[in-house]
Formats: C-alpha cells, structure tokens, sequence
C-alpha cells in the first residue's frame, strides 16, 4: 500500500509540474501584455499599472479584424475538402482494401515525416509558377497537400477497425459501394470525422510559415500571420507583442474549452486505433 501510495504521489507531483511549466510562459506573457507600451519587463510579476488597452492598441495594429476574417476563409476553404478527400481516401484503403493499399498507406505514412520547413521553398516556386503566389489560394491548397497524410491515416485507422459484418449485411440488402460509403459508414464515422475537423480547424487557424512566405498581404494571412505586422518598429514593444499573441492564440483556446471532451477523445481514439 505505502508503494502504490509514493506511486500515486509521484505520478500527481510529475503532473503538477508539467501542468506548471506548460502554464507558466503563458502567464508570463499574459502579465508582460499588461505592461506600459516600449518598457521592457523582467521575470513574472504583475504590473502596478495594468495596461489593459494594449490589447486594443494590439487588435489596431495587426489589423486583426481583416485577419481574422481571412482565418475563417481560410480554415472553411481548407477543413471541408480534407474532411471529403481523407474520408474517401480512409474508406478505400481501410475498409475496402483497394489494390495497391499498403503501397497508398506507406506513402501516406512517409508524408507524415515531412516538415512544413523543408518543403516551404519548393511550395514558394511553386505557388508563383502556377500563379497563386500571394494569395489565399497558396495557402489553401498546400494545407490541404498537407494535411492529408494524418487526415488519410487518421481515417483509415477507424474504417479497418469496423466490423466486416456491417459491410456484408448491407451488401446483401443490395448496397452499392458508394450507398455503403455514404448511408452506412460515413454516419458511423461522425465521431472521428468531428474530431479531425476540429484539429485540422485549430491547425490551419494558427498555421504561421506558410502565410508569412507564401503570402505578402497581411490582410489575407492567417491569424498566427499577424505576428509579421508587429515587424520594424513594434518587434522591440514586448508588451504589445505578448498583447497580440494573446489575442492570436485566444480563439484557439476557446476552441479547445469548448469541445476539450471532443479533442481529448480524439487524441484517445488515434492512440488505440493507429
């Protein structure tokens, strides 16, 4: 008993203290955020004078208003066509075995290991080449190259996990594939479907790189991208600089707050089934 209880003890201090170090620069750059604007704050206190207003001043500068109207452009331009391609695509190669499935599933695996930075120099010269360079569109359609490797296997580890005898009942009453798909499997699939809609959703919302390279116009970037127009003058203002990565990274938060059960289900359900 006195071993499980040190057990128990150590396994909750380890907890606290990850909670504490994951939680403390947050902290800190909310209460530098809050200090007068050009001075330069020093460890994690609280200001005797906070400046609540650098949070306006903040939203002001980075035209944030724009920026969050691109975001949601954005995310509703990239989620939806991943969500239909990933699920089609986890169908085929989990569910129905397609020929050459292991082959399609390998090099699915494979684009998991590729890094956004090794690859944003080819996507640049790309992008200008087919002319969609600073625009919207250079963003849209690499996140949607991107996310498919995850979004692909993510989906695929639901559909190979389904019993066969929901597939072989329904072909027996007489259901083609694509009634198999649609009527059968994809309402089955809400629960995973709603999860990587919601991680895709939060990482092409704070998806910084590519907007910041790929795209000129801060007006059309993503919210992360809003960082670039803190540049020249205001990149030495700390405090407005942590007033607008607050203001940046608050939507994701509430986000996370909101569907935590669905998030936290989905991280669980990946773990089991990948």
């Amino acid at each position: 008993m006195r071993v499980a209880r040190r057990e128990a003890y150590a396994g909750w201090a380890l907890l606290v203290a990850l909670m504490a170090v994951t939680i403390l620069p947050f902290v800190s750059i909310f209460t530098t955020a809050l200090y007068p604007s050009g001075s330069a704050p020093v460890g994690l206190s609280w200001p005797a004078d906070p400046q609540w207003g650098n949070f306006l001043e903040a939203f002001k500068v980075a035209n944030m208003s724009a920026l969050l109207f691109s975001s949601v452009l954005i995310v509703l331009a990239v989620v939806p066509v991943s969500l239909v391609i990933s699920t089609m695509a986890g169908f085929a190669i989990g569910l129905l075995r397609i020929p050459g499935s292991r082959v399609l599933l390998l090099l699915f695996i494979f684009g998991l290991t590729l890094p956004f930075e090794g690859i944003i120099t080819p996507l640049y010269f790309l992008a200008r080449q087919i002319g969609i360079l600073n625009t919207r569109l250079a963003i849209v359609l690499p996140l949607i190259g991107l996310f498919m490797p995850f979004a692909v296997f993510w989906m695929r580890a639901h559909f190979v996990n389904m019993p066969k005898e929901i597939s072989e009942a329904a072909r027996v009453d007489g259901a083609s594939t694509w009634d198999l798909f649609w009527r059968i499997h994809v309402p089955l699939a809400r629960p995973p479907i709603a999860s990587l809609a919601i991680l895709m959703s939060v990482w092409a919302w704070n998806q910084f790189l590519l907007a910041l390279v790929l795209v000129e116009d801060p007006t059309q970037r993503t919210m992360a991208g809003a960082l670039g127009a803190f540049q020249g003058h205001y990149a030495t203002d700390i405090p407005l600089l942590c007033a607008g990565t607050i203001l940046i990274l608050l939507p994701t938060l509430v986000v996370f707050i909101l569907f935590q059960r669905q998030v936290i289900s989905a991280l669980l359900q990946g773990s089991v089934k990948g």
